[in-house]
């Protein structure tokens, strides 16, 4: 999803874009990722591969170390030896989410889970085998060709299923197509950091963005049924609040990214 984001807005400024799959690339081959890379010799690496199946992590911890660290630490290597500035993309799941408000880059990580644990190791990765790594951590993310339940929510609204929504779990939704242009501009910029990106507001809950999406496109609030988190006993441990805030972006001349509910529009079309 992202990658595909990245793709196109990359493209429509006029960038020449090598984009590979994970069948034309295993990123943990350090041996492939450095052929590559030699012979390409890219002014910037946007690295949108990921495990992200946080359940499925909890029972398939080789396959989401391998894309989640040992990955990202071979892309950060290649990118050094070719002098490339590295984007990589993490996650807010490296918070426990018992801070009750917004994280920002002074508050320490604590992830809980495989997937959270594989994504702050990929971070520490990526700082010490690139020092001109740039780190974006963000959540919540929906867009054109996601699977996840925010990006296809809208789907199953707009056919009449009732859906169960969590109501006591708070995040900061980001848009793909916001995210991926923020990715080209953080290479541009060239400054090593970790960086939080995702829409501007007060966050949300998965039940209110699911009436959003409601009011939006005139469905029927009373197909979504709020639960409580604990009520449906996922495999992995989750943050109840991972809300993010940056405090460098503005600093470096971005300006902040549309509301979440200005992009939520903008997705629905």
């Amino acid at each position: 999803m992202v990658a595909k984001a990245a793709i196109k807005y990359c493209q429509s400024i006029g960038d020449e874009v090598v984009a590979k799959t994970r069948q034309e690339l295993d990123i943990s081959n350090q041996a492939e990722v450095f052929s590559l890379f030699e012979q390409e010799r890219f002014d910037a690496i946007l690295n949108c591969a990921a495990y992200t199946n946080v359940d499925g992590a909890e029972t398939n911890k080789v396959a989401c170390l391998l894309a989640n660290d040992a990955g990202v630490g071979s892309l950060a290597l290649a990118a050094k030896k070719i002098n490339s500035a590295f984007v990589t993309i993490s996650t807010d799941y490296v918070f426990d989410g018992t801070k009750g408000d917004f994280y920002t880059q002074r508050d320490s990580p604590n992830p809980q889970g495989v997937y959270a644990q594989s994504k702050f190791l990929g971070e520490k990765s990526a700082r010490n085998n690139c020092a001109r790594s740039i780190i974006v951590r963000s959540g919540w993310i929906f867009g054109e060709g996601g699977t996840n339940f925010l990006s296809v929510m809208h789907k199953l609204l707009g056919e009449g299923k009732s859906i169960k929504a969590i109501s006591d779990s708070y995040g900061t939704p980001t848009f793909a197509k916001d995210l991926a242009k923020r990715l080209r501009e953080l290479a541009e910029i060239d400054m090593p950091a970790i960086y939080h990106v995702c829409n501007e507001g007060e966050g949300t809950t998965f039940a209110e963005f699911a009436e959003k999406v409601c009011e939006l496109k005139g469905f029927d609030k009373g197909l979504v049924e709020g639960v409580l988190m604990d009520s449906l006993s996922r495999p992995a441990p989750r943050p109840r609040d991972s809300r993010l805030k940056c405090l460098f972006s503005q600093k470096f001349g971005l300006s902040p990214l549309q509301s979440w509910e200005k992009a939520l529009a903008e997705f629905l079309g």
